[in-house]
């Protein structure tokens, strides 16, 4: 099995992310980038996608780039930023480690739609429970 295969496998079992349509797309050591298609689920009242859509997206690949491997890390902190309405049928994030610290590590993850629009940039600090 390859280290894609290995990492999808691992975090099949992140329900709440994988019954709400995201799948991994690519993964390596500190790097992640998940995706999902866009079904009236993640719409609001509005019809516009609902801004927990973007965040669980944006959780899942901090999740994924930053426990990989042997390594257990939690979010101690997030920050979302929204910056441009969703226009496509597709959402991406990509998580990309800034500062990976002794106890602590910094990632940044950006949302783009299909499209090529950033509708979200996030800003991940999170502890390593193990290391």
């Amino acid at each position: 099995m390859d280290h894609l295969e290995e990492v999808r496998e691992l975090f099949s079992k992140d329900r709440f992310a994988t019954e709400n349509g995201m799948y991994i797309e690519a993964a390596s050591e500190h790097y992640a980038k998940v995706s999902v298609k866009l079904t009236a689920r993640h719409k609001n009242a509005m019809g516009g996608v609902m801004g927990g859509v973007h965040f669980t997206l944006a959780d899942f690949a901090f999740a994924v780039a930053s426990n990989q491997y042997d390594e257990r890390t939690v979010a101690l902190s997030t920050d979302i930023s929204y910056t441009s309405p969703v226009r496509g049928e597709q959402l991406f994030a990509e998580a990309k480690l800034i500062k990976n610290g002794r106890s602590t590590c910094f990632y940044t993850v950006e949302v783009t739609d299909d499209l090529g629009n950033l509708a979200a940039v996030v800003k991940c600090v999170g502890y390593h429970v193990s290391r």
